[in-house]
């Protein structure tokens, strides 16, 4: 077993005191296999999203506190857009999303539900440390993999391991080595929850996303937590066979 520690920066609470995110961490998992029935959920939650917004997205107020958010360390949303509102909109276009596995698939279910950003990362071999912070000067990121790595501005919101960005702009791009696959069999997943989001809501998704998870992919959760202002990290015992 390994210990891995998840810490979200009191810095974080100072400008959002009412922010929480779920943690959910997975193990023994096996991703490799469609299923019919996750897609039929995912259809379903697309038209349940078509009929309930009928106007502009920016104006829901699940996705308006997000771009309220991202002003506030400097991106600009219309450009950078969180990634409950990019998938709204292309949800809205009307597109059908892609199935890309089991674990991703789910991921999309549940900010689909629940109206928040909700993504997956696989748990790498050598995690120990994880955490979302302001950037640092020795923060470098992969957009792609292949490419070089990128420095960040200062100030932005980044969950990182180290030096090493897995997520930039809070919700809005991942690493190009953090792409979950087939062959992943360990991940966690983050459930943000910002005003109107209420605890509860973060709370249902967890559970629901515990529930999709050893459904289509078996596997074993080894742990779960609501990181707030009054507990801002957790601990997960992870089994040391991840991929």
């Amino acid at each position: 077993m390994r210990t891995i520690s998840y810490l979200i920066s009191p810095d974080l609470f100072t400008a959002h005191p009412a922010y929480r995110r779920g943690v959910v961490a997975f193990s023994g998992l096996d991703n490799s296999r469609p299923h019919p029935q996750l897609t039929q959920l995912l259809r379903e939650s697309e038209q349940l999203l078509r009929t309930r917004i009928s106007g502009n997205p920016a104006e829901v107020p699940e996705i308006a506190a997000w771009r309220d958010a991202y002003r506030q360390f400097g991106a600009k949303p219309s450009e950078h857009r969180s990634s409950i509102e990019a998938l709204t909109r292309r949800v809205l276009k009307p597109n059908n999303l892609p199935d890309i596995n089991p674990l991703v698939d789910i991921g999309n279910l549940l900010s689909l539900r629940y109206m928040l950003p909700a993504g997956v990362h696989p748990i790498g071999e050598d995690a120990a440390a994880i955490e979302l912070r302001e950037t640092n000067e020795h923060d470098r990121f992969l957009p792609n993999v292949g490419e070089e790595t990128q420095t960040i501005p200062p100030g932005e919101i980044v969950l990182a391991e180290g030096a090493r960005v897995l997520t930039r702009r809070w919700t809005w791009r991942q690493a190009g080595d953090t792409r979950t696959l087939p062959a992943t069999s360990a991940v966690f997943f983050d459930i943000d929850g910002l005003p109107p989001t209420s605890e509860d809501q973060v709370t249902a998704a967890i559970a629901d996303a515990i529930e999709l998870v050893e459904r289509y992919c078996g596997g074993t959760c080894v742990g779960h937590a609501v990181l707030d202002a009054t507990r801002p990290s957790a601990v997960f015992q992870i089994d040391q066979d991840v991929s």
